[in-house]
């Protein structure tokens, strides 16, 4: 992961975490809890693919583990994130930019549903059998029902933020792409190429002296 990345990435889930445990968690809405952490996950992903939305799932999913008042085993959220970052990372668009909003709406859906079977398995898989009792069907609809209400005020900025610290022009790799792309917006706007430009301007201004030194010259002739 470049530094830039992680100088984002770490901040945005640590007050993703916080704001999820002591506002969201405490509103006892009735199913699932608004997934404040998963939104911030996907919208890193999708813009930074699938290893590294893989990385970013883990270590936010490893945070939520251990943070209280975590009542599961640790590792089991970790994972959850890991294979919902890396899955919502190979969604990630080629030209780095959204069409329209229906993909992502669709991920976060789809991110939901799977978080929250995927963790209901795990569960079962160590015994933790809390799914059977709430009723999986309603976690399902809430948890989608939640984060789909949740997500354009999140993943929105997310991807914005992350796209800006992707593209820091201190970075040399990122600025001989800015170069490359002012040239071709240059090249394309005018119809010539730039150093097509230098040569048409160097020759009118040779050819401008050439007739003025003719005209110098028919003036004294005179």
């Amino acid at each position: 992961m470049r530094v830039n990345r992680i100088l984002l990435s770490v901040p945005l889930v640590v007050v993703a975490m916080v704001v999820q445990v002591s506002v969201l968690a405490r509103l006892h809405l009735p199913g699932a809890v608004p997934d404040l952490l998963l939104l911030t996950v996907l919208g890193l992903a999708m813009v930074y693919g699938h290893v590294t939305g893989a990385l970013i799932g883990f270590g936010a999913g490893l945070l939520a583990d251990l943070a209280p008042p975590a009542d599961h085993a640790a590792g089991r959220y970790a994972l959850v994130l890991c294979v919902i970052g890396y899955l919502a990372g190979l969604a990630k668009p080629e030209n780095g930019r959204l069409k329209s909003a229906t993909g992502p709406m669709a991920v976060v859906v789809a991110a939901a549903l799977g978080s929250t079977l995927l963790y209901a398995g795990v569960g079962a898989l160590v015994g933790d059998t809390a799914a059977r009792h709430v009723g999986l069907p309603s976690l399902l609809f809430t948890a989608a029902l939640y984060d789909l209400l949740l997500a354009p005020f999140i993943v929105p900025g997310v991807m914005a933020l992350a796209r800006r610290a992707d593209n820091d022009p201190l970075a040399e790799t990122n600025a001989a792409k800015s170069a490359d792309i002012s040239s071709g917006w240059l090249s394309s706007g005018t119809g010539l190429k730039i150093g097509g430009q230098r040569g048409g301007l160097r020759m009118k201004t040779a050819r401008a002296r050439v007739a003025r030194a003719g005209r110098i010259k028919g003036v004294k002739r005179l």
